[in-house]
């Protein structure tokens, strides 16, 4: 029954994508529930974190996407848990207009990282790595697993503490309902789950 209800307030959603305010509460259901809005985006910092190869990059590579950010570690039993979730996730939304960007913070052996993914099956999500956690550090990440969501300008429009199930129904229709808005929309975020419509 829950899953008809996310699936009905979705489409409601998109449907009504040209009135006032896209309200997300309504999608928010199960561990979704811990996913917070800011009331207002939050730039990403621009820092440099590791490729598999050693080469150095920023989040300014994901921009034009919407993101969903994890913060990992090989020690981390919860990190585990969800990551096959996100690789579902980047599964089924990844491409042009989706990406999910995993990097494990800390000291974390890229031989482990690898080992990790393949012990729970993932393939397709990146294994980067923040070894210093400066990132994490300037991104207030406390604690792991942590997984921000940003928009197409690369900033900050909430974030999730602890693991989830990335693949619910809830957090697909988020996701494709934040995918489907207005790009100024997403921009300006009002207060907590009410995002304001720039009408043309």
């Amino acid at each position: 029954m829950r899953l008809i209800l996310v699936t009905v307030l979705y489409l409601v959603t998109i449907t009504t994508a040209n009135a006032e305010t896209i309200n997300l509460e309504g999608l928010r259901v199960g561990d979704m529930r811990k996913l917070q809005f800011g009331p207002m985006s939050k730039e990403i910092p621009f820092v440099e974190f590791l490729t598999p190869d050693g080469i150095e990059i920023t989040m300014d590579a994901y921009r034009g996407k919407i993101v969903v950010l994890n913060f990992w570690a090989t020690w981390c039993a919860p990190c585990r848990k969800e990551m096959p979730e996100l690789s579902a996730l980047q599964a089924e939304l990844g491409g042009i207009d989706f990406e999910v960007v995993t990097i494990a913070t800390g000291r974390n052996e890229p031989a482990e990282m690898a080992d990790f993914f393949k012990n729970i099956g993932v393939t397709n999500l990146p294994l980067y790595r923040d070894p210093k956690q400066v990132f994490a550090r300037k991104m207030g990440v406390l604690g792991l697993p942590a997984t921000i969501v940003i928009n197409r300008d690369g900033a900050e429009i909430a974030r999730l503490l602890g693991d989830a199930n990335w693949h619910s129904q809830s957090a697909l229709a988020i996701m494709r309902a934040l995918i489907a808005a207005p790009l100024k929309l997403i921009r300006s975020a009002r207060t907590f789950l009410q995002l304001q419509t720039v009408h043309n």
